[in-house]
């Protein structure tokens, strides 16, 4: 049975409208709450025409539960020479979800013998020897140039990671390339499943240093081991050579794609860092950090691989969109874990976000509880120094149903996930695209 089987849900309906805009429709979707002003500011919405110029559009609206999607100018010229895609980000401040998609997800749901969950082994399946080759390369992009760092290496790439990012890229790939008349997988399919894999680590080496963290999936970080001058230089190589690896696919549309994500790191990293212990954060904020830090290298890469597939601007977009939103449900997914899993099962002490002062989804939806708001906020502004307070704070996050509505939420971002895949010719890979989103939420419960 599916998750939402599993846990008695039903699954929401994704309202849609449209609107006109350079001679294409754009798509918005409200989920219940309506569309919310984002602070009195524009959004730009990035249409398309029909050469494939991309138009600008002003609104004035924001979905409290939708993301900025990434949309750049693109020209018809796919093959990445020339200046085809122009330098521009563009936040897109409404779902890209039709109403069709929305009402075939019942249609997509996962059914599994018995009560069992869905495992990674499972989802592997239509990709598992391409997956046994990206784990190999991965170690070796460190070893083979730097003998010194191959421990170092073999502590990161084996510290019982499931390796979920190159798992989604291949899946993507998997599930694409034959729509446009591929034989097989390229080697850009694959050489981009290993950058996404060596820019998420580094993500996470320099995140350990940054934290001070120890552990992480149970086992020690490097920079715990080895100090954090080695996994510093660790964390620079792994960019360095995930940027080198980029520049050789020699394709304009990906390198764009995939570079930005680094920015987005950073940008993630700052926001976070400029917003701890402040009660003030709003959900939009919150998810504007998450896209920043998580989903953006899913939705990238999942584009990117779409492209590698020769893909329609209509298929690579609602690859994105696939890759944004299930990014999204997982770290909502994360925030929640980090209040409900025992420090065993997290690999780090419980409730660590909020002593630090990152406030996720499930304080800031129980700041809001009449009843347990302002004690909450009394805790989180003393900053937890009274012996105790840290143990008040998570059950008054739980008693005041953040924990509850930081699984709505996950299950939204899911949903609009699961629409996406609507376009796609019925395959292995395309199952264990539906068997992601169930595993990514199934690890509520």
């Amino acid at each position: 049975m599916s998750f939402y089987e599993v846990a008695g849900l039903s699954r929401q309906t994704v309202g849609a409208s449209s609107h006109a805009c350079g001679g294409q429709r754009k798509k918005s979707v409200s989920c219940g709450s309506g569309v919310m002003p984002r602070n009195g500011s524009d959004s730009r919405v990035m249409c398309w025409n029909g050469s494939g110029h991309g138009s600008m559009a002003w609104n004035g609206g924001w979905n409290h539960r939708s993301m900025p999607g990434v949309v750049r100018a693109q020209s018809s010229n796919t093959n990445g020479g020339g200046d085809g895609y122009a330098p521009l980000r563009v936040f897109a401040p409404l779902r890209e979800a039709s109403a069709a998609l929305a009402s075939s997800l019942s249609d997509l749901s996962l059914n599994i013998n018995g009560d069992e969950k869905v495992s990674i082994r499972s989802i592997q399946g239509p990709v598992e020897q391409d997956m046994g080759v990206c784990r190999k390369n991965l170690v070796d992009v460190v070893g083979k140039r730097h003998p010194l760092l191959r421990t170092a290496a073999d502590q990161i790439f084996s510290a019982g990671g499931k390796r979920l990012r190159p798992l989604i890229v291949l899946l993507v790939a998997r599930a694409t390339y034959r729509m446009h008349g591929l034989e097989d997988l390229t080697e850009r399919h694959r050489r981009l499943a290993e950058i996404t894999e060596m820019i998420h680590t580094a993500s996470l080496v320099h995140d350990d240093v940054l934290d001070e963290c120890d552990t992480r999936r149970g086992k020690r970080t490097v920079n715990s081991i080895y100090g954090s001058r080695v996994a510093v230089l660790v964390g620079d190589f792994l960019f360095a050579q995930s940027s080198w690896f980029l520049a050789n696919l020699d394709n304009l549309e990906v390198i764009k794609l995939i570079s930005q994500v680094i920015a987005d790191f950073a940008d993630g990293e700052i926001s976070q860092a400029a917003s701890l212990f402040d009660a003030s954060v709003t959900l939009d904020k919150y998810l504007e950090k998450s896209f920043y830090k998580t989903a953006s290298l899913i939705a990238a890469s999942c584009r990117g691989a779409a492209v590698f597939s020769d893909c329609t601007e209509e298929e690579k977009l609602a690859m994105y969109e696939y890759g944004k939103h299930l990014g999204l449900a997982f770290q909502v997914v994360d925030d929640i874990l980090d209040f409900t899993q025992s420090s065993e099962k997290l690999g780090k002490p419980q409730g660590q976000d909020l002593a630090s002062g990152n406030l996720t989804a499930p304080v800031l939806f129980a700041l809001q509880n009449p009843t347990t708001g302002p004690r909450l906020l009394t805790l989180i502004e003393s900053r937890f120094k009274k012996e105790g307070s840290l143990q008040e704070a998570l059950d008054l996050v739980a008693a005041g149903e953040g924990i509850d509505q930081a699984r709505k939420l996950a299950r939204d971002e899911a949903d609009v996930a699961l629409a996406q895949l609507e376009m796609l010719p019925d395959s292995d890979a395309k199952a264990s695209m539906v068997k992601m989103v169930d595993y990514v939420l199934e690890r509520l419960y």
